[in-house]
């Protein structure tokens, strides 16, 4: 069996990004490993360069990892830890934070590639809720 794809949440919000959390492992598998990254070193909101870089570790079980950004300086501080840090298996993604998490953590716990994953994530912006 592959190395599975890890997840990495990245929020404002250490409460957002847990509680997202947990609600994905309830959907995927033990099997997923997830990385929160939520809020600044100190617990206030905002995002923590040094937290991100340790989320990507942690989620990293050698099948690459996906990093899902909520908005804002999310995005930017994710993409500099990739820019300090490149890996061609580490990607960011645009992708709606709740529903693409979901659909990346069940694309990872079916066996899912990095490249599925990442797409699965993306693609989650279209699917319409009514």
């Amino acid at each position: 069996m592959s190395a599975p794809v890890g997840i990495v949440l990245v929020s404002h919000s250490a409460d957002l990004a847990s509680g997202l959390h947990q609600l994905v492992r309830q959907i995927g598998s033990d099997e997923v490993p997830i990385g929160t990254a939520g809020g600044t070193d100190d617990g206030r909101i905002g995002t923590s360069y040094d937290v991100i870089h340790e989320a990507i570790r942690h989620a990293d079980r050698g099948g690459g990892v996906v990093v899902l950004p909520d908005l804002g300086s999310s995005v930017l501080t994710a993409r500099t830890v990739l820019e300090d840090h490149p890996r061609s298996d580490v990607l960011i993604v645009d992708a709606p934070f709740v529903e693409g998490a979901v659909a990346a953590v069940v694309t990872a716990a079916s066996g899912g590639d990095l490249e599925a994953v990442a797409k699965a994530a993306q693609e989650a912006r279209h699917v319409s809720k009514l």
